[in-house]
């Protein structure tokens, strides 16, 4: 009786295994059968430029749309906009492939995309700003500024949360955040319930990146300006330096791609989904944004030859973090530091690579030869760096 009784439960839990098992498999049977190329013919990919480039560039604008042509066919991508600037002049900016899919609708270089975490780099020159004015200090606790943040079992503090050291805990993307609606920054911090867990690791022992943490970082900023950080963002970045296309996301602005998911293994190819209606004024100025890859060039120009910040207050803030076991993170205080192969030379490469679940946004600033490269995508996990350093590459090249 009882090897009867074993046997008919281990019946009971291999057939329900079985089944989903033959799910699984058929699942990705189906898939990847019905799987669909986007661009069966790259050299068909549907292009618009802004204007013509100069004649001295016309051979790198031909590397460059060739590369966007192979990247949008080999990864499946919907669509993709880029733009070069080289020592203070945006020399190209081109559209390539489809904003909206059932529509027909061609990239054009003025439309707007989701940039995700690429928003962190422009927070991070925001709390330049009110560095520089000693409004803010990089040592203090966090809680100076926003007392909102609950007091944990070390301190934190801003520098800790610039330099995603600060061992924050961060839901995902899919956090509580995306189901809100804040008009201010500390205004998260009551959907937050991640705040009110320990911390992950003592601050300054670990590197990880938090969202969250740049929520709090951009709730101090909006304390230090005594302004909304979306108003202070506006007035002292993009206003001055002409970024017209950047702003808070939102349904109602114009000139916006449409925003597409990967409809099967986090993975383009397999087809893309596009994105219900998602709600990200929440994580202010750790994703809130929508631009253009030429305003983000602009803001990378102005970063690199020092017009909106002084030289020192830069090298401080793309400076490598240091642990406290001496160990470089190889992050500054909100920007990635690199180095990208142009020809023969390994050279310094500093921006930021942004993702909304997956990479969807590059900026590249070559600080050493006046290069600054932006490619932005409609769909997540789309390999941006690559296209962007070899779009730079195409562009040292002359």
């Amino acid at each position: 009786m009882s090897k009867r009784r074993t046997e008919i439960w281990l019946a009971v839990i291999a057939i329900p295994i079985s089944l989903l098992l033959t799910f699984v498999a058929g699942l990705h049977l189906y898939m990847t059968r019905t799987a669909t190329p986007l661009h069966p013919e790259p050299d068909r990919v549907p292009f618009r430029t802004k204007s013509e480039p100069e004649a001295r560039w016309a051979a790198a604008v031909e590397r460059g749309r060739s590369i966007m042509r192979s990247g949008l066919s080999e990864q499946n991508l919907p669509g993709l906009s880029v733009a070069v600037g080289i020592r203070g002049e945006i020399v190209w900016a081109e559209g390539a492939g489809w904003a909206d899919l059932e529509k027909q609708v061609a990239v054009s270089p003025d439309m707007r995309f989701r940039i995700g975490t690429t928003s962190v780099a422009l927070t991070s020159v925001a709390a330049g700003l009110l560095l520089e004015k000693n409004q803010l200090r990089l040592d203090d606790e966090i809680q100076t500024y926003v007392p909102e943040f609950p007091y944990k079992e070390w301190p934190v503090t801003l520098r800790h949360l610039m330099g995603n050291t600060a061992g924050v805990p961060d839901d995902g993307d899919e956090g509580p955040l995306f189901r809100q609606r804040c008009g201010r920054a500390a205004d998260a911090f009551q959907f937050l319930s991640g705040y009110e867990r320990q911390l992950l690791f003592q601050p300054g022992t670990r590197y990880r990146y938090s969202s969250y943490g740049w929520v709090a970082v951009s709730a101090a900023i909006e304390a230090a300006a005594h302004e909304p950080f979306l108003t202070f963002m506006r007035k002292e970045i993009f206003e001055p330096l002409r970024m017209g296309a950047t702003t808070a996301d939102s349904p109602t602005e114009p000139d916006r791609v449409t925003s597409y998911y990967p409809r099967y293994a986090a993975n383009p190819h397999y087809g893309p989904d596009v994105v219900g209606s998602i709600e990200l004024s929440c994580y202010a100025g750790s994703g809130v944004f929508i631009s253009t890859p030429s305003d983000l060039v602009r803001f990378g120009m102005a970063i690199d030859s020092g017009k909106l910040l002084q030289p020192a207050t830069v090298q401080l803030l793309q400076t490598s973090q240091q642990l406290a076991s001496g160990e470089e993170t190889g992050h500054g205080l909100g920007w990635d530091l690199e180095t990208v192969t142009l020809g023969r030379e390994q050279v310094e490469a500093i921006g930021h690579h942004g993702k909304i679940l997956g990479n969807l946004a590059s900026l590249i600033i070559l600080p050493g030869r006046g290069i600054v490269v932006s490619v932005l995508s409609n769909i997540p996990y789309a390999d941006t760096r690559a296209l962007a350093v070899k779009i730079a590459q195409a562009f040292a090249q002359g």
